[in-house]
């Protein structure tokens, strides 16, 4: 691998730019192209994960799709390969429509990109969204997020975040990443983490709505209990009638109490 002399990274666009190319390896490893499969990199800054798997990719593998916000890298991008190899999209990841590239790929979609921290998580609940266009996703990520993403009950990381992921995939923190593997230095470590939209789906459509509204209440205020955090919307009769005690904290209950809590709150919505 070899790799331009780096651009200024922008702060404006949370850049750090990936330089070892043991990591980028261990990436392309893990991620292990196959043919067929329809990659898109998201923030391809200077190249070198972008570089690393137009290599990998083998006979029959369509053209990598590379999603770049800033323009001053997208000549350096367009130069890796030919655009039978690799279709550049100038253009916000937040923006893109997935499910339309996918269709344009005629195969659902695997995500891969070194993100910038300041978009993770809108750009994980986007790509959410769109998870039936998605195989799987790759991600480095603030180590802290990606432990909050993985995080069980009785964690301090566990919370709205930890739920709502793991409601609509399974994660796995894959390795830790030193904060020396990037230009600029970040103040923090990192982790490579993998997605992997659950199929089935863990909670019907119909109810992730309520699922998302049980979470963010018993999480409102994350050290009062149930019975305060739901005063007024599920009393502490309708609490131990669910199984759930009103004394209880959000950090401790698991997946499956939240998906009781949130069919109380739809069943309580049908008949109010």
């Amino acid at each position: 691998m070899q790799v331009a002399k780096l651009p200024q990274a922008k702060k404006r666009f949370g850049q750090n730019f990936l330089v070892q190319p043991a990591i980028v390896s261990r990436i392309v490893a893990v991620i292990a192209p196959r043919p067929g499969d329809a990659l898109v990199e998201i923030g391809p800054g200077p190249g070198a994960l972008t570089q690393a798997l137009l290599a990998a990719q083998a006979d029959g593998t369509g053209p990598l799709r590379v999603i770049e916000l800033d323009r001053d890298l997208l000549p350096n991008l367009h130069a890796l390969a030919t655009p039978e190899q690799l279709q550049v999209i100038a253009g916000d990841a937040l923006q893109v429509d997935f499910v339309q590239l996918a269709t344009e790929a005629g195969a659902a979609l695997r995500v891969v990109g070194n993100l910038p921290y300041n978009i993770s998580t809108p750009l994980l609940f986007h790509l959410l969204a769109q998870k039936d266009a998605i195989v799987d996703m790759h991600f480095m990520l603030q180590k802290e997020v990606a432990d909050r993403l993985a995080a069980g009950p009785g964690s301090s990381a566990y919370g709205r975040l930890s739920l709502m992921v793991q409601a609509q995939a399974q994660v796995e923190v894959l390795f830790p990443v030193a904060p020396g593997n990037f230009r600029p230095v970040p103040k923090v470590d990192s982790a490579f983490v993998r997605l992997s939209p659950c199929r089935p789906s863990r909670l019907p459509s119909e109810l992730l709505p309520h699922f998302t509204r049980a979470v963010s209440l018993a999480f409102a205020q994350r050290r009062k209990t149930l019975a305060n955090n739901f005063k007024g919307i599920l009393d502490s009769a309708m609490l131990e009638a669910l199984a759930i005690s009103p004394s209880a904290r959000a950090e401790t209950l698991d997946f499956t109490t939240f998906v009781r809590l949130a069919e109380a709150l739809a069943q309580k919505g049908a008949t109010s």
